[in-house]
């Protein structure tokens, strides 16, 4: 089944969420919590995400963001993918954390943004059993900052919804904007068994789609629906670390000698470029296409105790699949 495409341009506002597979917990404790935010931190800063709002559940996440570089699938493919790596390190567990992919919806912001943000931050007291009595309680939240209650992560971006809704007297108007409810239209929204993936006028969807610059190229199970070129990894292998291509692509002679660096490269041009050893053996000029699979091999055990080489082929997974 062809799943639906992401509309990404320069500037696009979105609500965007996920929950752990089978509703299971996706943060256990305050460490958990904070891992988190360290990716929503290292997207801001690698990705330019801009995000103006979010709130951690017990077992989902909500987050209003907004993309300068319409680069969203590439920083959500950041926070699930270096998280859930975070998440399994710390149970001491692999495999998938979140139900499938996140749920993007494109938000006009003019309209809806302001919305959309008091959705989000009353999540705490709107489910069955709420968490908290008073949402300025709910620590893991972006509620607190906004209110002045709580300090304000510098990655996080609160002068658009005040302008939004008012610059004078801010704190007391955002809280008493927040604590009216959600207002009927919203609710009607995010209340549909499927909801729809923009929210806005037929003036804007239209607008959005003109200014479309990517439509949403997804990952797969094999890396990318359209396979990366072995000398497009190279290329960005030999970029990140600094070393010359030749450096890559021909082996370091002696004994003992290796190259975790073209071993990487190698391990990429399977995983994100689905090339066949054979192909990968003459791009590295290696003699037997053996050789490769014994060396990838080599890559997978160091990766399984090296924790910060495995967060780097992670990154470098990301940055290559645009």
């Amino acid at each position: 089944m062809t799943r639906p495409l992401r509309i990404e341009f320069k500037g696009a506002c979105y609500h965007v969420m996920n929950r752990g597979s089978g509703r299971q917990p996706i943060f256990h404790n305050s460490h958990y919590y904070e891992d988190f935010l360290a990716c929503l931190s290292e997207a801001n800063k690698r990705f330019g995400l801009e995000v103006h709002a979010y709130c951690l559940m017990t077992n989902h996440y909500h987050l209003l963001v907004r993309t300068p570089e319409a680069n969203l699938g590439r920083a959500m493919r950041h926070i699930n993918g270096v998280y859930t790596q975070r998440y399994n390190r710390r149970k001491k567990t692999d495999g998938p954390l979140f139900r499938g992919r996140y749920k993007a919806i494109l938000v006009e912001a003019n309209s809806y943004f302001l919305p959309v943000s008091r959705y989000i931050h009353r999540n705490p007291i709107e489910t069955k059993l709420p968490l908290v009595d008073k949402l300025e309680d709910y620590f893991w939240s972006s509620y607190p900052a906004y209110i002045n209650t709580a300090s304000a992560p510098p990655w996080l971006t609160r002068d658009k919804l005040y302008e939004l809704h008012s610059v004078h007297h801010k704190y007391a108007r955002y809280r008493a904007y927040v604590e009216s409810g959600v207002d009927e239209p919203t609710h009607e929204f995010y209340a549909q068994t499927h909801t729809r993936s923009v929210l806005g006028d037929d003036d804007f969807k239209e607008q959005a789609l003109k200014q479309t610059l990517s439509i949403g190229h997804e990952v797969d199970k094999l890396g990318i629906a359209r396979p990366v070129d072995i000398t497009a990894i190279i290329a960005g292998v030999s970029n990140h670390f600094g070393i010359s291509v030749e450096a890559l692509t021909w082996a370091k002679r002696g004994k003992g000698q290796k190259c975790v660096e073209r071993w990487m490269a190698m391990k990429l041009c399977q995983q994100i470029g689905g090339a066949k050893l054979a192909d990968i053996a003459l791009a590295f000029n290696v003699g037997h296409y053996s050789t490769v699979s014994q060396t990838i091999g080599r890559l997978n055990k160091v990766l399984e105790t090296d924790v910060e080489l495995a967060e780097c082929f992670n990154m470098l997974s990301q940055d290559l699949t645009l």
